[in-house]
C-alpha cells in the first residue's frame, strides 16, 4: 500500500494554516510559524483633557519675594483642599542671608517702616515674672533682617528663668564677648527708630524693656488694630493666633525667634496697612508735610 502524496500534504497544510491565521485574526490572535501569540493588552492612556494637571505650590510667591524657594508637590498635603495650608505672603522664616547676632546688616536696607520685636528672659522672685531684655531684632517693610543682637544682662543680676522652652535664649548668649551691652544696643536701636514708622506686637513692652519712646503717631500696634480685635472680642490677640488666622502662617510652634515674629508682625502689618493708615489718621489728623524754605538770591545792582 503506497502512502500519502507529500506534495498533497504540503498543500493542504498550508491551505489549513491559511485558514486557522484568518480564524486567528478575527478573533484577536495572531500566529507565527504556527505558534500562538496572546495580543498585548492595549495600554490605558491618560486623557489629557481631564481638567487635572500636576501642580507645585511655591509658598514663597505670593508677595513676590522669597526666603529660599522650596516648592512642594500637591499631593504632599492630601488631596482635599481642606488638608493644604494656603500659599502665605513671604513666609516667616529664616533666610540665608540672617546674621544672627551680626548687629546692622550690612546690606538690607532700612526704608520708611520698620517691625521690632524683643525676647525676654525672667528675673525676681518666683515666678520669675520681671523681665530683663535678651534679644532684639528688627526687619523692614519687605521681612528683610536689618539688626538683630543679644544683649548683655545688667551687671549684679542674676537670671533666674532664661526661659530657653520659648524665647530659645541660652545663658552663653547674654555673656560678654557674645552679646553687647545695653546701651549699645539701646544707641543702636534708637537711631533706627528715628523719623520712621515703628510696627510691632504690643510694641509697648518692647520699648520699656530697650527704657525708649516713639512718637505715638509713628507707631502702628498690631495688637491694638481694632479689625484683629474683633475674634478675640476686644481684647489683645496672641500674635500666633493673628498669624495664623490672618496669614495662614504657623509661627512659635517651640522656640520663638524674634526675627520671625517681626516678619509676621510685618505681614500682618502690609495686610492691612490702608486700614491702619486710615485709623492713624481718625486719630492723630493728616499730617502735615512742612514745605522746605528756599532762599530767595538777593539780587545785585549794576553800577
Amino acid at each position: 500500500m503506497s502512502g500519502p502524496d507529500p506534495t498533497t500534504i504540503g498543500s493542504n497544510w498550508k491551505i489549513l494554516q491559511q485558514r486557522l491565521q484568518a480564524e486567528k485574526k478575527a478573533n484577536g490572535q495572531s500566529t507565527s510559524n504556527g505558534v500562538k501569540r496572546k495580543r498585548l493588552p492595549e495600554k490605558k492612556q491618560r486623557n489629557n483633557n481631564n481638567g487635572f494637571k500636576k501642580t507645585k505650590f511655591d509658598f514663597n510667591s505670593a508677595n513676590g519675594t522669597s526666603l529660599g524657594s522650596k516648592r512642594r508637590k500637591m499631593g504632599a498635603y492630601g488631596t482635599t483642599s481642606s488638608s493644604t495650608k494656603p500659599p502665605t505672603p513671604k513666609r516667616a522664616s529664616s533666610s540665608a542671608d540672617e546674621i544672627i547676632n551680626g548687629g546692622l546688616h550690612p546690606t538690607h536696607k532700612i526704608g520708611k517702616y520698620i517691625a521690632l520685636d524683643c525676647e525676654m528672659v525672667g528675673t525676681g522672685p518666683p515666678p520669675h515674672l520681671d523681665n530683663i531684655l535678651a534679644r532684639v531684632s528688627l526687619v523692614n517693610f519687605h521681612g528683610e533682617q536689618i539688626y538683630d543682637s543679644y544683649v548683655q544682662a545688667p551687671p549684679k543680676t542674676r537670671i533666674e528663668d532664661y526661659r530657653t522652652h520659648v524665647s530659645g535664649i541660652l545663658p552663653h548668649h547674654m555673656k560678654a564677648g557674645y552679646a553687647r551691652t545695653f546701651a549699645q544696643v539701646q544707641q543702636d536701636v534708637a537711631k533706627l527708630m528715628e523719623g520712621r514708622i515703628l510696627v510691632g506686637h504690643a510694641i509697648r513692652n518692647d520699648l520699656s524693656a530697650l527704657m525708649l519712646s516713639h512718637p505715638k503717631r509713628d507707631v502702628r500696634d498690631t495688637a491694638r488694630y481694632a479689625k484683629f480685635r474683633v475674634e478675640s472680642k476686644g481684647r489683645a490677640p496672641a500674635l500666633r493666633k493673628l498669624a495664623r488666622s490672618e496669614l495662614g502662617l504657623e509661627i512659635q510652634g517651640g522656640e520663638h525667634s524674634s526675627v520671625e515674629d517681626a516678619r509676621a508682625t510685618m505681614l500682618l502689618f502690609q495686610k492691612e496697612k490702608k486700614g491702619f493708615e486710615e485709623e492713624n489718621r481718625r486719630q492723630f489728623g493728616q499730617k502735615k508735610v512742612l514745605a522746605k524754605k528756599t532762599k530767595k538770591k538777593k539780587r545785585t545792582k549794576r553800577k
